[in-house]
């Protein structure tokens, strides 16, 4: 389970966001980041019980990312992110196919899938999509995934027409997502639970056909 001091942590990060600050709390720091990666290493394990493809030999310190932001390009110089983010829990040969689960106070949450493909990997996708519609639509339209997620659809798309497809395309409004990604919100409830790996796990479960479709569409 993640702590709530973990919550704690993060949620006075917000307010002082300054290398000073995350000096003098530096202990708080090492305390929360501890506990972030034994909750991956229970995750890690529960998604190997699962059917989700993740091999429990991953190892957590590979898979949680680095709090400290790349501001180098950006307007907002905060040295910090807001939250904890474990990635790369994935098995495919395209590791951006995986899952991912961010821990930040009431934003907190899991998806999984592949965000902002591009060039070949995204020609490749469409392509399978338009080919092999009814599998896909089998996943993101299969009442549990809809309840779970949502409607799949409903992500960001082009504004015009993918290359190559017509606007009488029967599968044109899944051509043009730009992202093909199943999400869903976390509360700091679900996280602080006795049960929120095994919980994750399940939810990751339900999101593996998908990764599975697209990992095959691209090899």
């Amino acid at each position: 389970m993640i702590y709530p001091d973990t919550f704690k942590f993060l949620t006075d990060l917000v307010r002082n966001n300054n290398r000073e600050w995350f000096q003098a709390n530096k202990e708080q720091y090492d305390k929360a980041h501890a506990n972030i990666l034994t909750f991956t290493d229970e995750l890690i394990t529960e998604l190997a019980k699962a059917d989700t493809g993740v091999d429990a030999k991953l190892n957590s310190k590979k898979c949680v990312m680095r709090i400290y932001r790349d501001v180098r390009f950006s307007k907002d110089k905060s040295p910090y992110k807001s939250h904890f983010a474990v990635g790369r829990l994935t098995q495919h040969k395209v590791v951006e196919i995986g899952f991912y689960l961010q821990i930040e106070p009431g934003k907190s949450f899991v998806a999984g899938g592949y965000w902002l493909p591009q060039g070949e990997h995204l020609k490749a996708i469409r392509q399978e999509i338009d080919y092999n519609s009814a599998e896909f639509k089998e996943i993101i339209d299969a009442p549990t995934f809809k309840k779970t997620f949502g409607e799949f659809r409903n992500q960001e798309k082009l504004k015009t027409l993918p290359k190559g497809y017509d606007a009488d395309n029967e599968n044109i409004e899944l051509l043009k997502l730009k992202s093909f990604i199943a999400y869903r919100d976390l509360t700091d409830k679900e996280l602080t639970g006795p049960n929120a790996a095994k919980n994750i796990a399940a939810l990751c479960a339900q999101i593996h056909p998908l990764n599975i479709f697209l990992n095959n569409a691209i090899n």
